[in-house]
């Protein structure tokens, strides 16, 4: 079967993020915000961006493979006994596309007098960074619609915000690494995300970051934390990826859910849920409950990230004690394996499927598709579980994706990459779970939720 190039890359990197928060806590509050993929309709809607890749569309699978490719490069409770929730601003719903492979977004309001930046959220980096008095060519100012209207971003700036302070170099945050070349008592920084040249180099400062109880009261939290002013932008930051600021949720000091515990505002926890229907949350604070399952985080001291141990592989009636490690990455659209259990789970899931098999195309990401007949619009795949650590079952709830033909069929595809090295679980195999990322007790929770 014949496919057309994929063209335009450049202008379908227009990637535009929107978000609002709502979460809690076990000290006195809890955060979250509303998230949005970066193709959602309601994106897409309110940019009026009607020439990005529609969901479901070859474009769409290729272009989210193609930046996982690059970013897998990168540095790598309202309930149970908690008090008030905290959100964002704008709201704690969240919104995404219910196809495989999101990324999402948060409208984060920073500063005094307050700004908002459309933030992508990622727990596979550390560091919070806004664009802030760019230097020139520097940072993405603005995104030009299908109209040719353009939306302008905001930029932040230290000397436009009362309430905001530059980080000195002698700061616990400011590592000998941070150092700036010149004779500046400024904390300096530089983040290589991809070995494509992406980067991100300003200073640390610090400022507010404004929260609201999630409750009838709706009491203001500014939350002072430290963040990235990022003067130099380059790679896929200037193509469209992240273009107002990235939302680093890792395991290091100073990512946004540490420096919140450290204050005492929120737990050390927070919470991600990902609905099979296309809503979701994004939670601060939250620290599960007493009926999820868990497993244990392998904390490496050098690069602490979400990483977790695999013992099991079983696709349908099939099984492979296969023990591997894996990171859960926001950031990354799709799950990437590395041999033996991508050859074990593809050949499996390829030998009890009815459909036929596509020829495999270099131009399509995934290497096992199958061709649905005319008119027919189900079909049937093997249950899928990864157990983990500790004995608890994951079971992955929506492994493929759905493709548009050039003929004007459909295919539908296990939308798993191969890996070369680092096992990622990215965000298609999170849907329909309430993840917990619980940094106190050291493990990762998961529980069935529509998100509601």
């Amino acid at each position: 079967m014949a496919w057309p190039p994929f063209t335009s890359f450049c202008s379908c990197l227009l990637f535009v993020f929107f978000f609002g928060l709502g979460s809690r806590i076990c000290y006195g509050f809890r955060f979250g915000f509303d998230i949005h993929h970066r193709f959602s309709d309601p994106v897409k809607g309110f940019l009026g961006l009607d020439d990005l890749p529609e969901k479901g569309s070859l474009d769409y699978y290729v272009l989210m493979a193609y930046r996982d490719r690059l970013i897998r490069a990168r540095h790598l409770a309202a309930s149970y006994g908690q008090s008030s929730l905290l959100t964002f601003a704008s709201g704690n719903d969240t919104f995404f596309s219910r196809s495989l492979g999101f990324l999402h977004y948060a409208n984060v309001s920073v500063g005094t007098p307050s700004l908002s930046f459309l933030v992508a959220l990622d727990t596979g980096s550390n560091l919070f960074w806004l664009p802030c008095d760019c230097k020139k060519g520097g940072c993405v100012t603005g995104l030009q619609t299908s109209s040719g209207d353009e939306i302008k971003f905001n930029i932040y700036s230290p000397n436009n915000s009362s309430t905001s302070e530059k980080l000195s170099s002698d700061s616990t945050l400011c590592r000998p690494s941070d150092q700036c070349s010149s004779a500046s008592s400024n904390c300096c920084y530089k983040i290589v995300y991809l070995s494509s040249n992406t980067s991100s180099t300003g200073i640390l400062v610090e400022d507010v970051l404004r929260l609201v109880t999630d409750d009838d009261q709706s009491k203001a939290v500014d939350a002072r934390i430290t963040f990235g002013c990022g003067q130099i932008q380059t790679g896929t930051f200037l193509m469209g990826a992240a273009p107002n600021g990235l939302f680093g949720l890792g395991m290091q000091d100073i990512s946004v859910p540490s420096i919140l515990a450290k204050n005492r505002l929120a737990s050390n926890s927070f919470a991600l849920c990902f609905g099979l229907d296309g809503v979701g949350r994004i939670n601060f604070g939250f620290n599960g409950s007493s009926d999820q399952s868990e497993t244990p985080f392998n904390v490496r001291q050098s690069h602490p990230s979400y990483n977790i141990s695999i013992t099991r592989i079983t696709v349908g009636s099939n099984s492979s004690e296969l023990e591997f490690s894996a990171i859960f990455d926001s950031g990354t659209a799709f799950t990437h394996l590395s041999d033996p259990a991508y050859t074990f789970i593809s050949e499996t899931f390829n030998s009890k499927v009815e459909e036929k098999r596509n020829s495999p195309d270099s131009v399509i990401p995934f290497e096992y598709c199958y061709e649905l007949r005319a008119n027919q619009s189900t079909f049937k795949i093997p249950n899928m579980n990864l157990t983990m650590k500790g004995g608890d079952n994951y079971f992955v709830k929506h492994p493929t994706a759905s493709i548009p033909t050039p003929e004007g069929g459909h295919l539908y595809c296990l939308a798993l990459l191969k890996s070369e090295d680092i096992n990622i679980i990215g965000q298609n195999f999170m849907v329909g779970y309430h993840l917990v990322f619980d940094r106190e007790k050291m493990v990762l929770g998961w529980k069935d939720s529509n998100c509601q």
